[in-house]
């Protein structure tokens, strides 16, 4: 079992930044992937970044691509997410998720998830 616990949200202006940590805890696997996803009223739950063991292999999606940064520090057992020239269309409930041994951009690849935490960018 893993639990994965979401923290560093909460309210920005436009143009401003916020830095996420997902912290597991729990049986974790050292060929885990990690990703995070975002989900906005009334919309799918997307992929934004993800991120393997050594951080060889990394995938942003286009509309983050530039601005958010995926990192993860193994002896934390803690991925980030570095979100800079925030949006008000990146305002969204931010997911991360851990994959056993599988990088993926999908979110149907993934055994775990956090409860999210809010990111509202104002405008």
């Amino acid at each position: 079992q893993v639990q994965l616990v979401e923290s560093g949200g909460g309210l920005v202006q436009a143009g401003g930044s916020l830095r996420l940590s997902c912290a597991a805890s729990g049986r974790t696997f050292s060929s885990d992937a990690m990703g995070w996803f975002r989900q906005a009223p009334g919309k799918e739950r997307e992929f934004v970044a993800a991120i393997n063991w050594s951080g060889s292999n990394i995938a942003y999606a286009d509309s983050v691509k530039g601005r958010f940064t995926i990192s993860r520090d193994n002896a934390k057992n803690t991925v980030y997410l570095q979100m800079n020239s925030l949006k008000p269309e990146d305002t969204a409930v931010y997911y991360c998720a851990a994959s056993q041994g599988y990088f993926s951009l999908s979110r149907r690849n993934y055994d775990y998830w956090g409860q999210g935490t809010q990111v509202t960018v104002s405008s």
